[in-house]
């Protein structure tokens, strides 16, 4: 078995099982590495310069020491029998994707919306986004679901699969803990100005070739769902600088355009108001049949993805 099986194993497994809450989970493992680490290192300093040096250090340890980790155990269970590895290979792999469980947990999103229950679907809301869902009308909540959908589709599919083609299961995990530590230590508040740097400059850099491949995909996704593939390449080069990442407005301004909606604007995070730019701003809002037309479109990149990563890990052939 070769590591591009274990690739085509790996989704397969994504798509039709997810990441079930109650089973162990290599990300909530690296998270609970993060609150950890955090709050032994952030008492060491307290200067800015300390905190981007902590920061740092931050980095090295999560990053470093869950690849070297995943390494080891791949190591080890190859001593013990090659099966052992090859399984060992197939859950790392498999838990680095989460293409699966995005697109279930947006369809129940979108199930509540439609099935009158806003309160519901604010709720499941909630658990896939950053943002406040309290207050947001329909058209918001399926706004919300377009962007993490989106969004996560670059995160949870097209970085993993790329990083596990070119690296292998260890270098799949390596970027699911720098993209983890951005997500929990990556911000510019108070809080997280200096001592995240590290992780979102890191992150932003990781995630680079990432993001402009996944419009690139979700644009050759639009024709198989008769959407608009070429307002999607128009509107991702001529939107991806609307947000401070120089990556997370790639894949979001592609199914805005493939879509014709707006995306963005002003939201409230952690009881502030965040004023983001509009993408695709002459773009219409966001109806129901355009969510369900993003979830389905994430779905077909998804394929397209996971067959490139195929084929390319079939022709580097150095890992199994």
């Amino acid at each position: 078995m070769t590591g591009a099986w274990i690739i085509a194993l790996a989704i397969v497994a994504d798509a039709f099982v997810g990441d079930p809450p109650s089973w162990p989970h290599l990300v909530r493992y690296i998270g609970r590495a993060i609150t950890f680490l955090e709050g032994r290192l952030r008492p060491l300093s307290s200067s800015p310069f300390g905190l981007r040096l902590t920061g740092l250090f931050l980095v090295l340890l999560v990053v470093g020491g869950f690849a070297v980790a995943a390494a080891l155990c791949l190591a080890l269970a190859g001593a013990l029998a090659t099966a052992l590895a090859w399984l060992l290979a197939l859950l790392l792999a498999w838990q680095c994707i989460s293409a699966g469980q995005l697109w279930r947990e947006a369809r129940s999103v979108l199930a509540a919306l439609e099935g009158g229950d806003l309160g519901l679907a604010r709720g499941r809301l909630s658990m896939i986004v950053g943002r406040e869902t309290q207050k947001l009308d329909p058209e918001g909540v399926r706004r919300a679901v377009v962007e993490t959908v989106a969004e996560n589709f670059n995160d949870g599919v097209v970085a993993p699969l790329l990083y596990l083609a070119l690296l292998g299961p260890v270098g799949a995990v390596a970027y699911k803990a720098i993209n983890t530590l951005d997500s929990m230590v990556g911000y510019r508040d108070e809080r997280y100005q200096y001592l995240g740097w590290a992780a979102a400059r890191l992150d932003d850099l990781a995630g680079w070739l990432p993001a402009r491949l996944s419009a690139l995909l979700l644009m050759a996704a639009c024709p198989l769902l008769g959407l608009n593939a070429g307002r999607a390449w128009r509107i991702a080069q001529r939107d991806h600088a609307a947000h401070k990442s120089p990556n997370s407005a790639w894949p979001e301004a592609a199914a805005a355009g493939a879509l014709g909606v707006r995306l963005g604007g002003p939201n409230y995070y952690h009881g502030g108001l965040l004023d983001k730019p509009w993408i695709n701003p002459e773009g219409g809002p966001t109806t129901a049949l355009q969510a369900t037309q993003c979830v389905h479109l994430m779905q077909v990149a998804t394929v397209l993805s996971a067959g490139g990563a195929f084929f390319l890990a079939w022709g580097l052939g150095w890992w199994a």
